[in-house]
């Protein structure tokens, strides 16, 4: 077989060469979505490290947060501009030395600049690399590839909180940002040296500074009001209010913008394809539910089961186990099916675990509460691989970008209004079963009015409900995530069968 070229006479990669680049892609993605959460447990070190609380600590996550949620969107535009292979690898060196930055941070202030420079550097790097591998794998291998990106996608959340926790405790809190800078730094040129002969021609667009603008404004506002809203009590607070009313005039007046702008910083106009709208509605309602399963796992096993950091992550990094093994498999294999059907399967599954967990006791061991988090690992490349894409395959090729970035963006607002509306009906449903069960002790209040011995002996009675009441709330917000996803999963069916299984019509780079 001789050699083949691309269009502008360079030769296209060998297989060795193809599977180390998604290797690398899939690295750059990894170290991104690991960042989301490798802090989570490490505020508290870091807090009392730099002498701040822990309330101004969790700014630390809000700021990449936030910055990450801005500069997602942006993908296409960016891509378009300078080139997708570029913006990746310089992605991808900023990523490094923003880490640098925050890992050598000597105060607060130093590290709350080095997580939005972090964040805002990084949010390109997970759409790009999913777009990136459907560009240079030839069509019948894009599955595999994707099954590959996937995998990094589903386990670095779940890693996170144990690299941090591990780091924290035997070394020191600067290692968890410490650790990606060999990685990007040595991962970045490589990459760039071996595909840049796949960059496409750039489209010279002027800045839609408007559009940046009322993005940053709408996109700011709604996620530092679902951090803090909870402690602030939401809508009771004016500081609240305020932060909702902002992020709702912003967001309506950037869809009218984008909607008629000639040139917007966010290309709105990929919702005009069925197939892409219906799998990120999808996307959005399941990985939202998927995401509030993830939270409420650790809160409730360390706030009431007894489980250490350590041993909470360890209870809930098996999810990861058989999704390793299943990604690849789908990837390979899944072409042969409708991809709607894998979605279907995959999202069901899902709900079906969260359902099976919301039967739960008290008195549950570590098995207990691992095998079923273990078996959920099966559903969850059933669910990215093929939605995925289905969504990308959809669109036109030159608006991959845009459509990838407009995913990921998505996907990180269902899994931050997720995480403020799961614990926060958690939370009211522990203190509505506990005032339930409590009445039951003293109905009506003939034991508050009796003797110090009987009234202590109610309150000691009181006290023992608590692992009881939360108990219920727990099993009541699995068994509810269950339905959402269940949901979800028939939501795919909007979608129109697309032509040749789940590799869909994507031209890629060959």
């Amino acid at each position: 077989m001789g050699t083949e070229y691309l269009e502008n006479g360079q030769k296209k990669l060998s297989g060795g060469m193809l599977w180390l680049v998604a290797v690398l892609l899939s690295i750059g993605n990894f170290v991104a979505v690991l960042d989301m959460t490798i802090t989570n447990v490490a505020v508290p070190t870091i807090a009392g490290s730099l002498g701040i609380t822990t309330s101004q600590g969790t700014w630390i996550i809000t700021s990449y947060a936030v910055a990450e949620a801005i500069s997602v969107p942006l993908t296409g535009w960016l891509a378009m501009r300078f080139g997708s292979v570029r913006v990746f690898t310089f992605a991808m060196l900023a990523f490094g030395l923003t880490s640098l930055f925050c890992g050598l941070s000597t105060s607060f202030e130093m590290l709350l600049l080095g997580r939005i420079l972090q964040g805002l550097s990084g949010g390109p790097m997970m759409p790009l690399a999913q777009t990136l591998l459907m560009r240079i794998f030839p069509r019948e291998k894009v599955g595999a590839a994707m099954g590959l990106w996937a995998m990094t996608t589903v386990t670095a959340p779940v890693a996170g909180p144990i690299l941090g926790g591990w780091l924290c405790d035997n070394f020191h809190w600067s290692y968890a940002f410490l650790i990606n800078v060999p990685i990007a730094l040595i991962c970045a040129p490589i990459i760039f040296n071996l595909i840049k002969r796949y960059e496409m021609p750039l489209v010279k667009k002027s800045v839609d500074f408007i559009g940046l603008g009322l993005l940053i404004l709408w996109v700011g506002a709604l996620q530092i009001m679902l951090d803090e809203g909870k402690q602030h009590d939401w809508f009771a607070s004016d500081e609240i209010r305020i932060l909702f009313v902002v992020a709702i005039v912003g967001f309506f007046a950037f869809l009218i913008w984008e909607m008629t702008e000639p040139h917007p910083i966010v290309d709105l106009k990929v919702f005009r394809h069925p197939g892409y709208t219906s799998s990120v509605t999808t996307l959005v309602i399941a990985f939202g539910a998927f995401f509030g399963i993830n939270v409420l796992n650790p809160l409730w096993l360390q706030g009431y089961m007894g489980y250490t950091s350590t041993w909470s992550g360890m209870a809930t990094a098996w999810s990861g186990v058989l999704a390793v093994v299943m990604s690849p498999l789908v990837g390979i294999h899944g072409k042969r099916f409708d991809p709607r059907l894998l979605v279907f399967v995959g999202v069901c599954w899902l709900g079906f675990i969260a359902i099976v967990r919301s039967f739960g006791a008290t008195n549950m061991t570590y098995w207990n509460v691992s095998i079923p988090i273990l078996f959920l690992g099966l559903g969850m490349p059933l669910f990215f691989v093929p939605l995925s894409t289905l969504a990308l395959s959809s669109v036109n090729p030159e608006e991959r970008e845009s459509a990838a970035g407009l995913m990921a963006f998505l996907r990180t607002l269902a899994g931050a209004i997720a995480t403020s509306v799961v614990t926060t009906v958690w939370d009211d449903s522990i203190k509505r079963n506990y005032a339930e069960m409590a009445s039951s002790v003293d109905p009506t209040g003939e034991v508050a009015a009796a003797s110090h011995s009987q009234l202590e002996t109610a309150l000691n009675y009181s006290q023992h409900l608590m692992p009881e009441a939360v108990m219920i709330a727990t099993n009541q917000t699995f068994f509810a995530l269950g339905l959402i996803t269940l949901f979800a999963a028939c939501t795919v069916w909007l979608s129109p069968k697309p032509k040749g299984g789940m590799g869909g019509e994507m031209p890629s780079g060959h």
